[in-house]
């Protein structure tokens, strides 16, 4: 498993001529009153490598992956969290994934920018992408009134295991009065609070992103997460559940050991 990832990062000044619009913190007031804690960008992008990349000799090999190695290792901790999940031998379209979390979207913007230009940039393709941003839910949490405060910050990267999705209800879920969608969630919430191994992380991508959500949950065991996301398609809620896919299994992986994973085939790369 990676390094404890650092805390979030602190709001980052404006640029110069901006506006005090543009600068202030994404999720406080426009007005007067208590600001809301900041909201972070959250970013799920997927790698694959292309085939003719194993064709290449061991020696280019590493040397391309090197490249990406050295990006990780050296990224800003202080403006942007960053993890890396293996996703050989659980999906066929995907080989890795950079979990990125920042106050500013310009961070993940320059991490993304940077891995376009690597050389491996030319054996590379993003077969996914998901954007969403943090917030607090509109649903009471009547188990755990706490937990709303949490949603605002995420704080990833304690457990091996990530299952990342994006999540699209119905229309129809809207249509329902708040009072009647409260009752339904009410029901979904007890179901998760019986799985404290698995830990949800619930983004939004209303106007984002293609999807209205993307979750992610983590934990230390995969059947756990398989036992509730069975239950959970007994409940009310399933039936106003547009689309839940693609689902991605992620394995948190320490940068050299990942490339490892990667490079090499028929001998053993040194990273």
């Amino acid at each position: 498993m990676s390094e404890t990832p650092p805390s979030p990062a602190a709001p980052i000044p404006p640029r110069h001529g901006a506006s005090a619009a543009a600068a202030r913190p994404a999720g406080a007031p426009a007005g007067p009153g208590p600001a809301a804690p900041p909201r972070q960008f959250v970013s799920f992008s997927f790698y694959k490598l292309l085939p003719e990349f194993r064709r290449l000799a061991q020696a280019q090999q590493t040397a391309l992956l090197e490249g990406l190695v050295g990006l990780v290792e050296n990224h800003d901790r202080q403006k942007m969290i960053l993890l890396v999940y293996s996703c050989v031998g659980t999906r066929s379209d995907v080989d890795l994934m950079f979990w990125k979390i920042s106050p500013q979207l310009d961070e993940i913007q320059r991490f993304s920018a940077a891995v376009n230009r690597l050389p491996l940039a030319g054996y590379l393709t993003t077969p996914a992408s998901y954007l969403a941003q943090t917030k607090r839910s509109t649903y009471l949490d009547k188990l755990d009134p706490s937990h709303e405060e949490s949603r605002t910050v995420i704080r990833p990267g304690k457990h091996k295991y990530v299952f990342v999705y994006p999540f699209v209800k119905t229309r129809e879920w809207y249509l329902l009065s708040k009072q009647a969608r409260q009752g339904i969630m009410d029901e979904h919430i007890e179901v998760g609070t019986r799985y404290q191994s698995v830990r949800l992380n619930t983004t939004y991508s209303f106007g984002l992103d293609d999807q209205e959500f993307v979750v992610a949950f983590e934990t230390e065991f995969p059947g756990d997460f398989l036992d509730l996301v069975q239950e959970l398609r007994e409940t009310e809620g399933s039936r106003y559940t547009l689309r839940d896919t693609p689902i991605y299994t992620c394995v948190q992986t320490p940068v050299r050991e990942l490339v490892g994973q990667l490079a090499g085939v028929g001998g053993n790369a040194e990273f």
